[in-house]
């Protein structure tokens, strides 16, 4: 747990740029899937790049998602949602040009490259997955499942692979009340994400939130839960190198902090 946003967004940057140091004292590649958010890690990455000199050209750039409209294309490029544009602007942007990441070692995930970006990953181990989780735990944009004749189990989630999917209704919802003032019209209805097993199979995951409420129930789920398909997050538990980082914010829980609340009328006070 930390206090704050700026400390996580330290440890978040600080994380990939030890594995990234690492191996170009190896003289390695570095294999790394990237999500657009949490967004405070960006400023402290880029400040420890330029001041350090740590050179980014071994680093391989696996994106984790992407946004889509209704019909399954991409954003317009200044649509808030397109991640792409915002991972240009605040992750490569401002990185001195001698230590940025090779244009070609970019991936960026699109309905129509799903092949090569399921082919690439495969090549070779990746070293470590950074991530967020949604309000259900999503890792990446692998959601919840609730097709009401289309059920997983959670050895399909476990395996899923890079697709192209419509959003969950209640992560519509979340996502317009955190950004468009509960506009929840103008949020993107699809995604293409990169699915669990891929982001599973780094040697490291280290997944980040701070959010406060809006993260609070999954992560009690994904720390004392069974694992479970309604939150994907839970598989973090069979990996053998998985790092949660919360704000204490988001490491709170109003019903763990009213022991006092009543849900199943046990205390009959409900009764007229």
């Amino acid at each position: 747990m930390v206090q704050s946003s700026d400390e996580m967004g330290k440890i978040m940057a600080r994380d990939l740029l030890d594995v990234i140091v690492k191996n170009n004292e190896l003289n390695r590649i570095t294999r790394a899937i990237i999500p657009c958010g949490p967004k405070s890690w960006y400023a402290p990455f880029r400040k420890m790049v330029n001041e350090e000199n740590i050179s980014l050209k071994k680093l391989f750039v696996f994106h984790m998602d992407e946004c889509l409209d209704w019909q399954g294309r991409l954003l317009p490029k200044n649509h808030p949602y397109n991640f792409r544009t915002f991972m240009e602007a605040y992750f490569y942007d401002g990185i001195k040009e001698e230590l940025s990441v090779p244009l070609d070692q970019r991936f960026f995930p699109t309905p129509y490259n799903i092949p090569n970006i399921d082919h690439a990953i495969s090549q070779h181990p990746i070293d470590i997955t950074l991530g967020g989780w949604g309000q259900d735990g999503h890792i990446a944009y692998n959601q919840t499942r609730r097709h009401p004749f289309s059920t997983i189990s959670i050895n399909d989630l476990r395996n899923s692979t890079t697709r192209v999917q419509d959003n969950n209704l209640d992560t519509i919802i979340t996502l317009g009340q955190r950004s468009f003032g509960a506009a929840y019209q103008f949020v993107p209805p699809m995604s293409v994400t990169l699915g669990v097993k891929q982001c599973l199979s780094a040697k490291k995951v280290r997944v980040y939130s701070d959010t406060g409420t809006w993260k609070q129930t999954a992560l009690r789920v994904a720390l004392f839960s069974p694992l479970t398909v309604e939150y994907p997050m839970t598989l973090l538990q069979e990996h053998p190198d998985a790092l949660i980082t919360a704000t204490e914010e988001t490491a709170k829980h109003p019903i763990g902090e009213n022991p006092d609340w009543d849900f199943f009328g046990e205390s009959g006070y409900h009764e007229m």
